[in-house]
């Protein structure tokens, strides 16, 4: 029998490799002659780079300034490939993500993505002419006007001065000039990860849903909104391209700038990670995959990995268990995605605590239950 092992993170306690580790135990007690296909999913956002290093991309690490201006190593990955060409995997959370900021509305105001965009010039000092920007995790409210300036744009007020860093300057941003904007940005495509659907800016846009995650209040939040309004207009002005599309409102509204003044496209994050990452070979040798992630939940449904994972397993009649740290929603819902069973950590562990603490325990032995009950 072969089993694909293939979950995504347990946020809070257990990367997606962790996590696999800990399923192929669980599912090598009970059958202890199988092939356990251990392959960490991501769906774009955090985990995405881990994906990647797991199939095979060379992972390297640079210095970058963080999302408030300080220093911080950030990873991403890069693999060559049979043409010449090379395929890089850069996650926004790594160099700008609010894991390094504290969310207070100060912060919120002065985020900017300037790290990623110099972990993309060393992508194409690498010779890079793919680029893969996963989002999720970000700490900035910017357009993705930092990474460009790392390239060489420099937003300019109405007297001609260089704007400051941060998504709460971009009201203030009158003209660009592009003149010194690196020119390999011409000749390098940029697959950007997304999985939502949120505008740029707007009701449903960046700053008014994702920037309290962030620590803005109402006032950061107005001020937010109405920069990346202007940045828009900013740069359809530029480049004659609406940004205000489905999706160019995550992480920060981060693919705006990429799709005004780069060769950039949205694409669902699973689709994208699993064409990176060869995961429909392995899924199509597989007798029975076992996925999950931390939370189970209705956002799951809308197309998080695990799900994703089973409609396409799905399709290929591959029966499919899940175990996540909790699940909150139906076994029908389930069921309708080719989930044959299920377990969450809660049922096992003393606490939701004691499950965070303990993940890896628990997860092997809710593997281990739920195959011998299937």
């Amino acid at each position: 029998m072969r089993i694909l092992i293939a979950p995504d993170k347990f946020k809070g306690s257990l990367t997606a490799a962790e996590a696999a580790s800990a399923i192929a135990e669980g599912a090598l007690r009970v059958y202890p002659d199988a092939e356990a296909i251990q392959f960490p999913v991501a769906d774009g956002g955090e985990g995405t780079l881990e994906a990647a290093v797991a199939a095979g991309y060379e992972e390297r690490l640079n210095a970058v300034v963080g999302p408030i201006l300080a220093p911080l190593g950030a990873a991403w990955a890069i693999r060559q490939d049979a043409f010449g060409g090379a395929t890089a995997v850069i996650e926004t959370a790594q160099a700008s993500g609010l894991a390094h900021m504290d969310p207070t509305p100060a912060n919120a105001l002065r985020a900017h993505s300037y790290g990623c965009g110099q972990l993309i010039a060393a992508a194409l000092d690498a010779g890079a002419t793919e680029i893969v920007l996963g989002l999720g995790g970000s700490a900035m409210s910017d357009g993705g006007s930092g990474a460009l300036r790392a390239l060489g744009l420099k937003p300019l007020d109405a007297a001609g001065n260089v704007v400051p860093l941060g998504g709460g300057s971009l009201a203030d941003v009158a003209q660009l000039d592009v003149s010194g904007l690196d020119p390999r940005l011409g000749a390098v495509t940029f697959r950007i990860a997304v999985d939502v659907q949120n505008p740029l800016f707007g009701r449903d846009g960046a700053a008014r849903v994702f920037g309290p995650q962030k620590g803005a209040d109402e006032d950061a939040v107005e001020l937010l909104d109405a920069g990346l309004r202007n940045w828009a207009s900013v740069l359809r002005q530029s480049t004659g391209r609406d940004v205000n599309v489905p999706g160019a409102g995550a992480a920060g509204g981060f693919p705006a700038s990429f799709l005004a003044l780069s060769n950039a496209t949205l694409e669902s994050g699973f689709e994208l990670v699993a064409g990176l990452t060869g995961l429909a070979g392995k899924l199509a040798q597989a007798d029975l995959v076992i996925t999950g992630e931390g939370s189970v939940d209705s956002q799951s449904l809308a197309g998080k990995a695990p799900i994703a994972l089973a409609d396409a397993a799905l399709g290929l009649g591959i029966p499919v268990i899940v175990v996540a740290g909790r699940i909150l929603v139906s076994p029908e819902e389930l069921a309708s995605h080719g989930v044959v069973a299920a377990a969450q950590l809660l049922d096992l562990a003393g606490s939701p605590d004691d499950a965070v603490a303990n993940a890896a325990k628990y997860l092997a032995w809710a593997t281990s239950q739920v195959l011998e009950g299937a």
